[in-house]
């Protein structure tokens, strides 16, 4: 058994932060969730990018969509969609499997959008039903405008997968919007059970800005981003439990589980399974990437479970030891939700871009 399918023995579900083309018509995929347990798939507009500048396998389409007169940014969704959905289909049997708990694919509505409450929640809606499948979730970045619509996807009956999470403060927020969503759908006749949510906690680039702020040699270097996503789970446990999570619970609801995301390290000085092996725990996803994939696939078997609730006092002293050190951490949070939104938006003009100079190509 590889590392990556003995994360499921400890109440963590992996899933493969790609998708393209060539994956799902490659057997790659399939091959991932037969053989390393893989339960799930997340994708974002820099994974797009990429895989339509590589090219393989959307020229065809690309082509059609031209002689159709589609715009530059229908064609972009309608190579979305299909992939989407695909990936999806492959992945329906681990969601039945699952009884509904895993087997997602996760796409991202326009990074445009970051900031358009109104907009989000009328692009999810109809992304989500034209995809058509129950085993799909719709990616909402967590930005203050973002959360009416995470609220409204909910109480629509919307599987959200939300994105771009790095501070507390932000998760706490994220999870009253995950309660009055649900609440919302209940009160309108709706089973609870059939909406799930995963709150997209990002890990990585923490230690990149935080250490960046940090002298040479500093021992609080490649520390910031553990503790961070171990005081989130803490906030995760004590958010789920009690009077009005006890309430939903007992319809059916289900937990909105905390998904380490952006889990391969940046710095090549750190363990390039630190953010996996760190912050395994009961009712996780980690979203691994290609690089994070080849390394579980080359991994010792030494995982160990619940390392995500070890020393969170520790993690708490982390926090305040940065505050002495001068390190603003409200700030690297904040300076981090903004270049990641900055970042999607760039990513996917340039995926427009790339698409436009592929059909004048292909004709």
């Amino acid at each position: 058994m590889s590392d990556i399918a003995r994360l499921n023995d400890f109440g963590q579900s992996p899933w493969y932060d790609n998708l393209a083309r060539s994956l799902l018509t490659g057997g790659g995929l399939q091959a991932l969730i037969t053989n390393d347990g893989i339960r799930g798939v997340t994708s974002n507009p820099t994974i797009f990018e990429k895989a339509m500048a590589a090219g393989e396998g959307y020229d065809e389409q690309l082509a059609a969509c031209g002689k159709e007169g589609l715009a530059i940014e229908d064609s972009y969704w309608r190579l979305v969609v299909d992939d989407v959905g695909h990936a999806a289909d492959l992945l329906l049997p681990v969601h039945e499997a699952s009884g509904g708990a895993d087997g997602f694919v996760s796409v991202e509505v326009s990074p445009d959008l970051a900031h358009d409450s109104a907009g989000t929640i009328v692009q999810a809606k109809s992304l989500f039903e034209r995809l058509g499948r129950k085993n799909v979730m719709i990616k909402i970045p967590a930005t203050l405008e973002g959360l009416p619509a995470i609220e409204a996807n909910i109480a629509a009956g919307i599987n959200t997968n939300v994105t771009l999470i790095f501070s507390l403060a932000r998760h706490d927020k994220v999870i009253d919007a995950y309660l009055a969503g649900l609440e919302s759908f209940v009160a309108g006749g709706g089973d609870p059970s059939t909406v799930s949510s995963v709150a997209s906690f990002f890990v990585s680039r923490v230690d990149t800005e935080t250490d960046r702020r940090l002298p040479e040699g500093s021992p609080l270097r490649g520390k910031a981003a553990v503790a961070n996503a171990r005081l989130a789970y803490r906030l995760f446990t004590q958010r789920f439990s009690g009077g009005r999570w006890d309430a939903l619970a007992a319809k059916g609801a289900r937990l909105q589980r905390p998904l380490w995301a952006s889990t391969s390290t940046k710095n090549p000085a750190y363990s390039p399974t630190l953010y996996i092996d760190e912050l395994i725990g009961q009712h996780t996803v980690n979203t691994l990437a290609p690089a994070s994939i080849e390394a579980l696939q080359k991994g010792d078997g030494n995982l160990k479970g619940d390392t995500v609730t070890a020393d969170v006092a520790g993690a708490d002293r982390v926090m305040v030891d940065l505050d002495a050190a001068g390190v603003d951490f409200d700030d690297v949070t904040l300076t981090l939700e903004r270049e990641g939104v900055a970042s999607f938006a760039s990513s996917f003009h340039d995926a427009l871009a790339t698409l436009e100079k592929r059909r004048a190509e292909v004709g």
